[in-house]
């Protein structure tokens, strides 16, 4: 596997495997040891997802919430070994509520892959359904 540190291209293919819903392309970028803390859950970090296997059914979990997510208007920089993506995310949940709210993955990267992606988002109320 390269030693090469990850780029602001490699961060907008990221993004574009997750508005594609793509969670094999998503997983071919993170790395075998890898974790993932969603933007909520029970524990300081939110809801973590530890190993290859948990990572992938924590991604799936925001297409199951919100089958029409969408991460909008990606801004991306890459610094050493860590990156942040900042974007608009956008869904729909099965209630019809809606959400949009700005958000940041701050990432840790090791040989080339994304070991770590921990996701923030704003905390604002959902839109009801209409």
């Amino acid at each position: 596997m390269s030693n090469t540190t990850p780029n602001v291209t490699f961060l907008e293919e990221f993004a574009a495997a997750w508005n594609r819903h793509d969670i094999n392309a998503l997983m071919s970028f993170m790395a075998p040891e890898c974790a993932f803390h969603a933007v909520g859950g029970p524990d300081l970090l939110g809801r973590s997802f530890v190993g290859l296997e948990a990572v992938r059914e924590g991604f799936q979990l925001a297409w199951k919430n919100f089958p029409d997510a969408a991460w909008l208007d990606g801004d991306h920089f890459v610094c050493g070994d860590r990156g942040v993506s900042e974007s608009t995310f956008k869904g729909t949940a099965a209630n019809g509520s809606r959400v949009e709210a700005r958000m940041v993955d701050v990432f840790t990267f090791r040989d080339g892959k994304i070991a770590v992606k921990n996701a923030y988002r704003k905390d604002r109320p959902a839109i009801p359904a209409a």
